[in-house]
């Protein structure tokens, strides 16, 4: 299964838990025959495999880097497929000369170097109640693990447990970028200077073998390849300027969406970027992985048209370019069935066995990505196909085709002729499919599993999430899926997932983590969209076209399969996708506050922490503007003014929460792009990618804005502060202006105002944290006093009742809002004093009868309310013993 995450909380991707514990072995059990078809290239891998002393020795490094205490404490040891019951397995058991402390006590052997990792795992969770994460999430659990000498021994004659399938696939065909977009954890642009200065990657790759991770991309230094290969064809290096995309757009640029955008890259850049490939490289293989590597899929630079102009190359049409900039967009395609096709797919192939020395003869090719053929006739389509596949053999005999299935996810293009006929044009076993949004929209299942191709869940398991560094609960059981052959108990498993990720078993942090399972991390209505929050996200709308939901917006429980697919922003506001009970996270969250003082000391528990409070406030945050655009359609300027004042707090607020933990901060990612300069030219160039990435992403006129900006939205301290902070104060200013005019919002003027605030903040210089600051548990606990309320119980009768989910301040009334009452209903407010602070702080204007449209027909009270309690008009009457005001 490969596994295209949708997205709740920054560059967050979350997870089905029934699908992957239940569906995904569904498909493993129907393996075998998947399998055949690519035994010969397993037997081809196996044979050229690094011999097991380095295999052995690269195993023995990660476990140093990981545990240094315990280095001595385990040996490792390589086993045949055969002695593992013919499947790739690990195998943990006491170590049969372990006498005395110092002697390795526990030996864990493997087919290769990462299932011995993947076991060292396993015994770390099962054994020693361990957990490993990335540091921007938490980081390793280790405390847990008995010291050196004392480790916990393994049941009988130990465990041998097998992979139901060959592979484990890691990374999408954009994840580089994103996570050019991650520089500092993932290291994805990371210091290629030197192995030490890429200590980032040497952490990425050690986390991919302890999470069993056989089949990972390696697109890294592809660039480089390209401008040797393309200087072969009379390509000069100045034409190839703008063919390459800025450092943090390459990935758009290699499947021919863009080119030139944020470039053009310095020559030290594909120097330095090769020299990391090859060192990534050189450790995926000495762990016994087998990294994907690219191919040539048809993208070529405009150059190549004027010195071979009998070419079939066409200039595909525009792609999110805001007026169809040529500079930008509509790149060339080099027809599949043009001689040159081939030839150039085979310099590709050879230049990279010249630099690396070797390959794991498995390519990654998307010509088709957001890219429709020019003709849909089968015949046609199998001669691209054939074409592809003969460009990748060519330089590579055992070559065979790792495809992305996306296009089949979104393009009606692809009807069943149309799939059968690129499907079926490689021999069999020579083409490998990745199901990439298998976990929502499988096409296996519509299209006779791939009408006999191997895919990524027949062969293998997989994630190919655009992002990483992110929910870690997730990481962790998808790994584990790799080698599981039953369905796993959700509930049990979560219960130790929370002991193990905070060092010991708190029953009520159980019980949150078993909420959020039920919440957030089980949107089952196979909608997929990115995080739209209103923060990150700001509608660029007329405020008089937005749409007020009539009461508190409810999880969607109805499938939507259509709504895959990667769309420009528009003029319009759709409300941000909410699939659960906001109410239930808030619970959650509470809990998670109450057991701070237990927990406070774990790394991974504060992280966790700021990351949910960030989401519950998120999600306040859109309610709450949604109530400034009520007080603006209700011509109410004293109710936007205090409304957008509230959210204006509550962005710097969350700006200080998030400051709390590292993996919430701006800081690193522009610094880590700036040291990847070699002086201040290239400094500003990357500088100014990784701040436009995260912003407007692609081009803009004065008047229009990107049509993907925000589409890589962070929630990171500095940025809300910063940048989503002021831009939504502008769009404010606008609304109270209009109000106090008594005219059309400005749309336009609003549109150059935020558009220069975005321009000028793509080429700032300003310096950010690089370090946290501030107690993470202590906002977090203000925060939820401030914006979530301990009037928990009031606000549960209110909802009840079918009003509006919103704030409570503990310091003063219940919900600072408006609400529609039947005329049979009354409210009571039940002191004087409660009355005083509501007419300080609230605009008693709106008390009054409100109308539907133009009819006039009065359908209910809108009323201010306290933290009073809620009665009905007789039982006011029997209440003489107070002072009450019935609105």
């Amino acid at each position: 299964m490969a596994s295209k995450f949708p997205s709740f909380s920054p560059t967050v991707t979350i997870i089905f838990f029934s699908l992957c514990c239940a569906l995904l072995l569904n498909s493993a059990h129907s393996s075998a025959i998947g399998i055949g078809y690519i035994s010969r290239l397993l037997e081809i891998q196996d044979r050229e495999r690094a011999p097991p002393y380095v295999q052995v020795a690269a195993a023995r490094g990660v476990l140093r880097r990981l545990l240094p205490s315990h280095s001595s404490s385990f040996d490792f040891q390589i086993v045949s497929k055969e002695q593992c019951g013919g499947a790739s397995c690990f195998m943990i058991k006491n170590h049969p000369s372990f006498r005395r402390r110092g002697d390795p006590q526990i030996l864990i052997s493997g087919v290769t170097g990462v299932e011995i990792l993947a076991g060292l795992h396993w015994y770390l969770k099962y054994w020693c109640g361990s957990h490993i994460s990335w540091d921007k999430t938490g980081g390793a659990q280790l405390f847990s693990v008995p010291k050196a000498g004392l480790l916990s021994r393994v049941q009988d004659a130990g465990i041998l447990v097998q992979r139901p399938v060959p592979w484990n696939y890691y990374q999408n065909a954009v994840t580089s970028s994103w996570l050019c977009e991650i520089f500092v954890g993932g290291g994805w642009l990371a210091f290629p200077q030197s192995w030490r200065a890429g200590a980032s990657w040497e952490k990425e790759i050690d986390w991919m073998a302890l999470q069993g991770i056989n089949l990972p991309l390696a697109f890294t230094g592809q660039e480089a390849i390209w401008q040797k290969v393309f200087q072969k064809f009379n390509i000069s290096t100045s034409d190839l300027d703008d063919f390459f995309g800025g450092p943090a757009f390459l990935a758009w640029s290699r499947m021919g969406n863009l080119h030139g955008w944020g470039g053009p890259l310095p020559q030290s850049w594909f120097d330095q970027q090769l020299i990391l490939q090859k060192k990534i490289l050189v450790r995926m293989y000495e762990l016994g992985m087998t990294p994907v590597l690219p191919a040539f899929s048809g993208n070529v630079p405009a150059a190549l048209k004027t010195i071979y102009p009998s070419a079939k190359i066409t200039r595909l049409g525009n792609w999110f370019s805001v007026k169809s900039d040529p500079r930008w967009t509509c790149t060339y395609l080099l027809d599949a069935t043009d001689p040159l096709f081939v030839e150039i797919g085979r310099a590709f192939i050879e230049e990279q066995l010249k630099e690396y020395g070797r390959t794991s003869h498995i390519y990654n090719c998307d010509t088709f990505d957001e890219n429709t053929p020019p003709d849909d006739d089968p015949e046609y389509i199998s001669s691209l196909g054939v074409a592809i596949f003969r460009g990748m053999q060519s330089g590579d005999n055992d070559g065979v085709w790792l495809m992305q299935g996306w296009l089949f996810s979104y393009d009606p293009f692809w009807r069943p002729p149309q799939m059968k006929a690129l499907l079926q044009s490689v021999p069999a076993g020579r083409l490998v499919v990745l199901d990439l949004f298998a976990e929502v929209k499988p096409i296996w299942i519509t299209t006779e599993q791939f009408y006999g191709v191997p895919y990524i869940w027949k062969v293998g398991v997989g994630m190919s999430m655009e992002g990483i560094e992110q929910n870690p609960i997730v990481y962790d059981l998808m790994s584990e899926m790799a080698f599981q052959h039953n369905k796993v108990d959700a509930k049990a498993w979560i219960d130790q997932y929370s002991a193990r990720r905070y060092g010991h078993s708190v029953p009520s942090i159980q019980d949150a983590w078993n909420i959020l399972y039920h919440t957030l991390y089980n949107c089952t209505d196979g909608a997929y969209d990115k995080n739209r929050d209103v923060i990150v996200a700001f509608p660029d709308v007329d405020p008089s076209f937005i749409s007020i939901p009539p009461e508190e917006c409810q999880p969607n429980e109805n499938p939507v399969a259509g709504r895959a697919v990667l769309k420009e922003i528009t003029d319009s506001f759709d409300q941000p996708h909410l699939w659960y009970s906001t109410s239930e996270v808030i619970r959650a969250l509470e809990i998670f506050i109450a057991s701070g003082d237990e927990l406070s000391e774990s790394n991974a528990y504060r992280y966790d922490l700021v990351d949910l409070t960030r989401q519950a406030l998120a999600k306040y945050a859109n309610q709450l503007f949604l109530k400034v655009i009520e007080a603006y359609q209700f011509n109410d300027a004293i109710g936007v003014a205090r409304r957008s004042q509230k959210f204006l707090g509550l962005v710097e607020d969350m700006d200080t929460l998030l400051a709390c933990h590292d993996g919430f901060l701006l800081g690193p990612w522009l610094e880590s792009a700036k040291k990847l300069a070699q002086d201040e030219e290239q400094e500003k160039q990357f500088e100014w990618n990784a701040r436009t990435q995260i912003t407007m992403w692609f081009d803009n006129t004065k008047e229009e804005a990107s049509l993907l900006r925000d589409y890589g939205n962070k929630y990171w301290s500095g940025l809300l502060q910063d940048y989503y902070g002021p831009r939504a104060a502008i769009y404010f200013k606008y609304l109270t202006q209009s109000l106090e005019e008594g005219s059309e919002f400005r749309l336009n003027d609003w549109r150059r105002e935020w558009i220069k605030l975005t321009n000028d903040w793509q080429n700032s210089r300003k310096a950010f944290p690089v370090k946290s600051s501030g107690n993470a548990l202590n906002t977090s606990r203000l925060l939820f006093d401030k914006y979530l309320g301990s009037s928990a119980d009031n606000i549960q009768s209110l909802n009840e009742a079918g009003f509006d989910s919103v704030s409570t301040n503990s310091s003063s009334f219940l919900i600072p809002g408006i609400y529609v009452l039947p005329l049979s209903f009354k409210l009571l407010i039940t002191s004087p004093t409660a009355l005083e602070s509501a007419i300080a702080d609230f605009d008693l204007s709106r008390v009054a009868l409100r109308s539907e449209g133009s009819s006039g027909r009065v359908f209910g009270l809108v009323i201010l309310t306290t933290s009073s309690q809620v009665k009905t008009s007789s039982e006011a009457e029997t209440d003489t013993g107070r002072q009450a005001r019935t609105l």
